[in-house]
């Protein structure tokens, strides 16, 4: 009986060392994310905060660690383009210098990556050269997935759309299968306008919702239902249980809820933020190594609360 258990664990954990290698190519298909064989495929994790503010989680190493204790199959790099010391548009080559090692390390640990163009705001040209360069330099990889506009704040459908267009045809010069993320207005809450008028042309597009479960209650789950009704797949790519702040109480009954209707529905989600700041949505207290290897007593409720929801979800 006991070599039986031993048997089953070792192939639990083969599995999970090569997740990528399982799955392959992801595609789209209708409004499901799928891999290569076809089947359904759920990817679940946590994002970095924004690089600018938090470089020293930006290594190998943490990436590592979040893949062995945290189960994450899937990681997000926020790279701050605006924002924060270091940002993108201040210093390009320092900022390039930490997404990368996010996606090395998680090429290397076998587990997917969101290359996240984190700003709230246009930045056309900038944009374009970046995800050209990236595209080129890590097109050829499975691992990769491309968000291209965090979080959208007041600009309009029209000109996020006509924004993304022109993104995507770039990483598609280069990428012409990985997926890529588009946002949508008002903070990816306005899925309902590219459900009404989505971008055309071009497969394995989807669309990003993020939600904070302490004040984004069903209107916002009933507004994703509607979208995908109308055939817009959707993926949420940034999330936590607390207010919209970052801060504020920890709501687990309404978190709970949340999770309940994205395992319901197929939906990947990612989990806000690998960071040590003095709020409620930040995961690790000023304690935390940079490298992983994080104790209990690292960990703030928050964290503690996503890493028992992807060891348990992500088997």
């Amino acid at each position: 009986m006991k070599r039986i258990v031993l048997f089953l664990l070792l192939i639990s954990c083969t599995l999970q060392a090569q997740f990528v290698k399982e799955n392959g190519q992801l595609r789209v298909e209708g409004t499901q994310l799928v891999n290569e064989k076809g089947n359904p495929i759920v990817l679940r994790g946590v994002s970095f905060g924004w690089h600018s503010l938090w470089p020293r989680f930006y290594n190998k190493k943490a990436v590592k660690w979040l893949k062995k204790d945290w189960n994450c199959n899937v990681v997000r790099a926020a790279m701050g383009i605006e924002h924060g010391d270091n940002n993108y548009l201040e210093n390009p080559s320092f900022s390039k210098e930490k997404i990368k090692a996010i996606i090395d390390g998680a090429i290397k640990e076998d587990i997917y990556v969101i290359i996240d163009w984190h700003s709230h705001n246009v930045n056309l040209e900038e944009a374009k050269a970046f995800f050209n360069e990236i595209s080129k330099e890590y097109g050829k990889y499975p691992n990769i997935i491309y968000e291209i506009f965090n979080e959208p704040d007041h600009e309009t459908w029209e000109e996020v759309k006509a924004y993304s267009e022109e993104v995507i045809r770039i990483i598609r010069s280069n990428d012409s299968d990985n997926i890529i993320l588009v946002g949508s207005p008002k903070w990816d809450q306005d899925v309902h306008l590219p459900a009404a008028d989505p971008i055309v042309g071009y497969d394995n597009l989807m669309y990003t919702m993020h939600f904070y479960a302490a004040t984004h209650e069903k209107w916002l789950r009933d507004r994703v239902d509607e979208a995908m009704e109308k055939g817009l797949p959707i993926f949420i790519s940034e999330s936590a249980g607390v207010e919209a702040t970052g801060d504020g109480p920890l709501n687990e009954v309404a978190w709970q809820e949340y999770i309940n209707w994205m395992e319901s529905k197929k939906l990947s989600w990612i989990t806000w933020s690998i960071s040590d700041k003095e709020e409620t949505c930040s995961m690790l207290l000023k304690s935390a190594a940079s490298t992983g290897n994080w104790k209990p007593s690292d960990l703030r409720e928050s964290g503690s609360k996503t890493r028992a929801y992807l060891r348990t979800l992500n088997k």
